[in-house]
């Protein structure tokens, strides 16, 4: 085993579950643990959460959180890693002002503790160890509980101003569905998961007929999970697939835009849903973009995110390189 020196800590804060890894030097995995993303409360209970998905990673590497080098966080919402602070973390409970996360965690695990932006250290680690190695320029694209974008650009991260790659909320329908931000016609409002499941609750209501929220009670859950919606899909449910299928073509318009926009070498295809599907719906992905391409003669490859549901701690853990 590496050295303590060399241990670092990674924390994935999704909007339906936080994924803490420990990784060695050379990035290898070696322990990691999950717990769910509070549905109430606040920032603070978010927080403490995150510190007990730690602490499993820690104990299963055998290593106390205070010996790490350092811990990183992949947080949605507006991440300033100057002031460790994390705003409008809309998908997370009641989370809309300022939290000091970092400070919050470091008081609870006893080391330094980094932030970056949930997708864009998603995207990175894809860039460096994953599906995005053998190119220079990649969109990611990360389908969950909300879409999330990151880029690079010949080699080098793209932030913008510090907003960049919010594909999720990129309009592609005017005037369109609510989307959990507040605007109308986002990709997000199609394709999140929590608006997808927000949709089907509401078709339900009007007498639709589906086995997703049997499934979700069969199994012990509160959401939607990606698992859920794969198994209704397994069994041909029909408001399950008519859900997906609306989501896959506003995927298909809105990550084609970007592509007209960047022209990247490659997109890379993850986050819970993305990762769950798999390859079969990267290639109707694919198959969605084309039509709306306007150089369609040389589409960008569509690839899935090869470091898997890992891939955001992955990320984080390199915040802290």
């Amino acid at each position: 085993m590496s050295e303590n020196g060399d241990l670092r800590g990674g924390i994935d804060l999704g909007g339906t579950k936080i994924e803490a890894i420990i990784v060695d030097g050379e990035n290898q995995v070696l322990g990691q643990s999950r717990e769910p993303t509070p549905t109430d409360g606040g920032p603070a209970d978010v927080a403490k959460q995150m510190a007990e998905a730690m602490n499993g990673a820690a104990k299963a590497a055998g290593v106390e959180p205070s010996a790490l080098h350092g811990i990183g966080v992949g947080s949605p919402g507006d991440v300033d890693d100057a002031a460790g602070t994390v705003a409008n973390a809309r998908n997370l409970p009641n989370w809309l002002d300022p939290f000091e996360l970092a400070a919050a965690l470091s008081e609870r695990l006893g080391t330094t503790v980094h932030l970056g932006n949930d997708v864009q250290v998603a995207t990175r680690a894809e860039f460096r160890l994953g599906a995005g190695k053998p190119y220079d320029s990649v969109l990611g694209v990360f389908w969950g509980t909300g879409v999330g974008g990151g880029i690079i650009l010949n080699g080098e991260p793209w932030r913008g101003r510090g907003g960049a790659g919010e594909i999720g909320h990129t309009v592609v329908r005017r005037d369109g569905a609510r989307c959990p931000c507040g605007r109308r016609g986002c990709l997000e409002a199609y394709a999140g998961r929590g608006a997808m499941e927000a949709r089907a609750r509401r078709e339900v209501d009007k007498g639709a007929k589906t086995e997703l929220f049997k499934l979700m009670k069969n199994r012990g859950r509160s959401r939607l999970t990606s698992s859920i919606w794969g198994q209704a899909l397994q069994q041909q449910d029909a408001l399950a697939t008519e859900l997906i299928d609306r989501a896959v073509a506003a995927l298909g318009a809105g990550i084609a835009s970007a592509v007209n926009l960047l022209d990247v070498e490659a997109v890379i295809i993850g986050g819970g849903l993305g990762v769950r599907f798999g390859h079969p719906m990267a290639e109707r992905i694919s198959t969605e973009m084309h039509p709306h391409l306007f150089n369609d003669s040389r589409p960008p490859a569509v690839r899935v995110a090869g470091l898997g549901d890992l891939g955001g701690a992955i990320g984080a853990a390199l915040l802290a390189a």
